[in-house]
């Protein structure tokens, strides 16, 4: 990268900063699991580290997330008083994808879903179109994935969140289906493959990069693209839910070792898993959604610091053992998602090499659990 300060430290997210809390919170997070004996309960620390926390109670295993949008929904207020185009039920659904996609990765199905919706001031409410679109959104993402809108919190933070923007985040809990564990990855091996999923773009993650980069534009969100979109549209495309295809693939017993969301630290996240593996990646997404080259682009961001920033077209990651990945893009394919035998697990040191690109990421680039 130039010296244009383009990446996530320029937009004020340190990721390195940021880690270091995570463990520090996840060792004393890890004292307390004896707790919830006292309710019947019985915490499976394996899960500490992953996308959702995972406990026993009554027989069953369940899955716990809580999970935000980041600051997505500053780019959506701005879209609409300076275009005039309202996308709040795009960053509402947006918002529960995140949550729910995060809960998945443990082979957990949702079953309620509540939203925390924060402002500075009530007034935020008083544009009544926005606000009905904002719960449009949240209930249509809840169908899409056949779990219940439980609720939630709309506090008015005055001082604490500026007046005009909403901080969207939210809570779930899923089941994984009876007779069936919790999937933490203590199962893969050298042999897996690995099935990417594709992205139909920003999702969650980069936001704070993107408006960065909106400030150095001319026509900040109004830039066209060269496919015609305009850049502030193309942020706020909804994300893809996986939560159907995970769905189908524990209907069908299709064997999954792991899964992993591909949002922050982009395909870093390959190596989620904190064991000494390797990640062979040959084919990456044949087409990268134009708003990821076009923030790489402008942010003078190299192949290896795009593809550790942004997921570039690939936000899931679905390992098998081998033989199990052309049943696995079938079903995706079934549900209009595009998906490919992307590379395989090796023995080796911890890392991620991407092929196509003669990158190479190893494991002390990615540490988030103590």
């Amino acid at each position: 990268m130039t010296g244009r300060g383009g990446g996530y430290e320029a937009a004020g997210v340190d990721y390195e900063a940021l880690d270091e809390a995570k463990r520090a919170a996840m060792s004393l997070a890890l004292s307390t699991s004896s707790l919830m004996a006292a309710g019947g309960a019985r915490a499976i620390d394996a899960s500490r580290g992953e996308p959702a926390f995972a406990f026993e109670l009554a027989g069953r295993t369940f899955a716990f997330v809580v999970e935000g949008l980041g600051t997505k929904s500053m780019i959506a207020r701005q879209v609409l008083e300076r275009q005039g185009i309202d996308r709040f039920a795009d960053v509402a659904y947006d918002t529960v994808a995140a949550i729910l996609n995060d809960l998945c990765c443990l082979g957990a199905l949702p079953l309620v879903v509540n939203a925390y919706f924060a402002t500075g001031s009530s007034r935020w409410y008083a544009r009544g179109e926005r606000g009905r679109s904002l719960v449009e959104g949240w209930r249509r993402a809840c169908v899409d994935a056949s779990c219940a809108w439980g609720g939630g919190e709309s506090p008015s933070l005055s001082g604490l969140v500026s007046e005009q923007e909403i901080e969207l985040a939210g809570a779930a809990v899923g089941a994984v289906p009876r007779g069936r564990a919790a999937i933490l990855g203590e199962e893969l091996a050298p042999g897996d493959e690995i099935v990417l999923v594709a992205s139909s773009g920003l999702h969650a993650n980069g936001a704070s990069l993107a408006r960065l980069i909106a400030e150095r534009l001319p026509e900040g969100y109004a830039t066209p693209m060269p496919g015609g979109a305009t850049f502030g549209a193309a942020l706020l495309e909804p994300s893809t839910m996986y939560v159907g295809l995970i769905r189908e693939l524990l209907a069908q017993r299709i064997p999954l070792t792991y899964i992993s969301h591909i949002t922050g630290h982009g395909l870093l996240k390959l190596m989620r898993r904190p064991v000494d593996l390797r990640y062979r990646i040959s084919k990456l997404p044949e087409e990268v959604p134009e708003v990821l080259s076009f923030l790489a682009a402008q942010a003078d961001m190299d192949p290896e610091e795009a593809h550790r920033t942004f997921n570039m077209g690939a936000g899931l990651a679905l390992y098998a053992p081998r033989g199990s990945a052309a049943d696995i893009v079938e079903v995706a394919s079934r549900l209009s998602l595009k998906a490919w035998l992307a590379g395989a697990v090796e023995e080796g040191p911890r890392e991620v090499i991407l092929e196509p690109l003669g990158v190479r990421y190893g494991g002390e680039q990615l540490e988030l659990s103590a």
